[in-house]
């Protein structure tokens, strides 16, 4: 089970942290919602929860609730800049379809 991060993505994370001023890392999971089922959810952790489970990629801790963790696993995150626009990127493996706006999947 992994949760891996790409270069771009941890230095893009490290940085935000370092402007909020606190943190100790990503939340990164998945919620029901969307015409597919499924959307991730990111946010940035200031506190551990006892239920989660950690990885760390270079050098940025990614925290993830046991719930998530099945549909998830194997992702590598990745940030990326496209014209005007920037934003995460999700290299999921357990996708199965996603839908036609992209903001959520089924597995």
């Amino acid at each position: 089970m992994a949760i891996t991060l790409t270069e771009k993505a941890a230095k893009h994370i490290s940085r935000y942290i370092d402007r909020r001023g606190n943190g100790i890392g990503l939340r990164f999971g998945v919620r029901t919602t969307g015409c597919s089922g499924l959307a991730y959810k990111l946010e940035y952790v200031d506190q551990m929860e006892a239920e989660d489970i950690v990885f760390e990629s270079h050098g940025v801790k990614v925290f993830v609730d046991p719930k998530s963790l099945s549909y998830i696993d194997g992702t590598e995150l990745d940030f990326a800049r496209e014209g005007l626009n920037e934003g995460f990127k999700f290299h999921n493996p357990n996708v199965k379809d996603e839908c036609g706006c992209g903001e959520s999947f089924t597995i």
